[in-house]
């Protein structure tokens, strides 16, 4: 009987340390992929920017403002991201403050990507049904203006939920240290709550405002008869904008699917992150960014002369 229970005891011993091994190898895996297509994603995010920061004409356009806010929005909350999937990995114990302010400005600037989508959409909408009154209404300085307003709405649900939080904990909490997750700053159901309703109220307004300006531009598509109008190209990039939504609704299946809290916690933080946040915002960028005409020219003419 003995004998039977030592053989047992080594046998769980030995499954453990497999197990661990395996774990680590898997961590290791997802940590070098994920940082390789991070880098990936930084490389064209970078060529973007380098051209709308070296075309004069293209910084003075409306449209092409708001297309290089959502690509440094986007790079803000995938740099972000990462230092927290990474964190949570491999343990690493935050101060309660800098976590709290590195949670707020992710979630701040993931709030603020379908807003301005919608932007970009009553852009095109304006464009295209009343071309007189584009010159007037979407005026770079009016642009910077939208954008200032839009992170003045992202960031007041992170102001409200800190009041929230702030009452409801003892001051000695913030001289902890914590794995900084979002879950760590849950202390009441309300602020679940307000979140959601947050989310889901914003995507549901964004996804309106698409449909809406889709609509209105297909009509005068269909008036001009002409497949190659400057509206037919307008539906299709308002179609994008649509798409692009469907990829950002898709971050918010990583709080389901986190709600797991087994051994591999870690591992499926960054799949999560691999899969519904470095991929949509890698892929929207590509294809919004290279089909368009202005930047395709731009970017054959940086890699010409480096040739």
């Amino acid at each position: 009987m003995t004998v039977n229970s030592t053989v047992l005891y080594n046998n769980v011993t030995q499954m453990s340390i497999f197990t661990a091994k395996t774990f680590e190898i898997i961590r290791l895996i997802f940590t070098v992929i994920t940082i390789f297509c991070f880098c990936i994603f930084l490389y064209f995010m970078t060529v973007l920017l380098i051209v709308y920061f070296t075309t004069p004409h293209v910084r003075d356009n409306s449209r092409y403002i708001l297309f290089a806010h959502m690509l440094i929005n986007d790079t803000l909350y995938l740099i972000l991201t990462l230092f927290l999937s990474l964190a949570f990995l491999f343990n690493l114990y935050i101060q309660v403050p800098m976590c709290y302010f590195l949670l707020t400005l992710a979630t701040s600037s993931f709030r603020v990507n379908p807003y301005n989508l919608a932007v970009m959409a009553l852009e095109r909408y304006i464009a295209i049904c009343f071309p007189l009154k584009h010159v007037i209404l979407c005026t770079a300085k009016r642009t910077y203006s939208i954008m200032m307003v839009m992170w003045l709405v992202g960031l007041l649900p992170g102001v409200a939920d800190f009041v929230i939080f702030s009452r409801l904990v003892q001051n000695d909490f913030y001289s902890n240290q914590l794995l900084c997750k979002q879950e760590g700053f849950i202390v009441q159901p309300l602020q679940n709550t307000l979140r959601s309703s947050i989310y889901f109220s914003s995507l549901f307004l964004v996804a309106f405002v698409i449909l809406f300006t889709y609509i209105k531009v297909m009509l005068v598509a269909r008036k001009s008869g002409s497949g190659k109008s400057s509206a037919s190209r307008a539906s299709r990039t308002l179609i994008l904008h649509s798409f692009q939504l469907i990829l950002c609704m898709m971050s918010l299946t990583t709080s389901v699917t986190e709600s797991y809290r087994g051994d591999y916690v870690g591992t499926l933080t960054m799949a999560n992150f691999l899969l519904f946040m470095c991929f949509p915002r890698l892929l929207s960028p590509l294809i919004y960014g290279f089909r368009d005409e202005v930047f395709n020219k731009c970017i054959k003419k940086m890699y010409s002369r480096n040739l």
